[in-house]
């Protein structure tokens, strides 16, 4: 039960141990979508990434970072920013982290809510993550990917989940803690109507 003040968010820990778990989605019909890899570290432009997809569902703990902490965690070694594409307009983006022991962190994903519900969110992750288990090839002095892991939460879009499932992520932990109320930061003032 939560007070006023706070809010009940449920934690889902999901993971691949294998390639071959992998089970990719139909892109969507045409052309019209590109999966491209921002390459050149740019705070600006994965701060507004990370604002316009996370500013409806509460991405509230990389607001306050500062430029210095955006290049770092951007400039960060195996560390890569997968950008969807509709017709030359950003709809969503990937950011994977290697971590220790062949271990490949989806730390974010999502669209931005103009673009959900157009099936972009299935292809765009599919992509990610089997960028992240041929992630060593574009890093040599990482050890070759063995196991891709996110968590998501009850805060995140109604079909996230399932989208996570479909693509082959089992889950290996749940977790339930009490948060602050925060409102959703938008990525303007009245960015959302009232609900």
């Amino acid at each position: 039960m939560s007070s006023s003040n706070t809010i009940t968010v449920t934690t889902w820990s999901l993971e691949q141990t294998s390639p071959a778990d992998l089970r990719p989605a139909v892109p969507p019909e045409g052309d019209d979508v590109r999966i491209v890899r921002a390459e050149v570290p740019s705070p600006e432009f994965s701060r507004f990434l990370y604002a316009s997809v996370g500013s409806d569902i509460r991405w509230l703990d990389r607001l306050g970072w500062s430029y210095t902490q955006w290049q770092e965690q951007l400039s960060r070694p195996g560390g890569e920013t997968w950008v969807a594409y509709e017709k030359g307009t950003p709809a969503g983006y990937v950011e994977l982290d290697a971590q220790d022991d062949g271990v490949v962190e989806v730390v974010y994903f999502g669209l931005i809510p103009a673009f959900r519900g157009r099936r972009i969110g299935g292809h765009l992750l599919s992509y990610a993550v089997a960028r992240a288990w041929d992630l060593a090839e574009r890093w040599p002095d990482r050890e070759p990917t063995k196991r891709v892991w996110l968590h998501t939460c009850s805060k995140d879009g109604e079909h996230a989940m399932a989208n996570y499932e479909r693509r082959g992520f089992k889950l290996f932990r749940t977790a339930t803690e009490e948060e602050p109320d925060l409102p959703t930061a938008g990525p303007w003032p009245g960015a959302f109507p009232a609900v």
